[in-house]
């Protein structure tokens, strides 16, 4: 079931499938840090308040909850990798 980064827990592993909304730079600006539909996260930090913080290819992302909330991920079953 596809939900929004915001909503992932800290530990989850998750796939990126789609960007909901935001124009062609914010689009733009997700491609250029990596987070593409199939990229593989893990995600560190998370919550209500403040930013979402999670690794794509070895490097460690904070996203804001704007852009959190935009970003639509599924979870990867256990025994997946990240």
């Amino acid at each position: 079931m596809d939900r929004t980064l915001a909503d992932t827990k800290p530990g989850e592993k998750v796939e990126l499938v789609g960007i909901n909304g935001g124009g062609r730079c914010f689009i733009n600006r997700l491609t250029e840090m990596g987070l593409v539909p199939g990229s593989r996260l893990e995600v560190e930090c998370g919550g209500m308040h403040g930013p979402t913080i999670v690794v794509v290819k070895g490097v460690r992302l904070a996203l804001g909850q704007g852009m959190a909330h935009r970003v639509l991920v599924r979870k990867i079953p256990a025994g997946g990798k990240a």
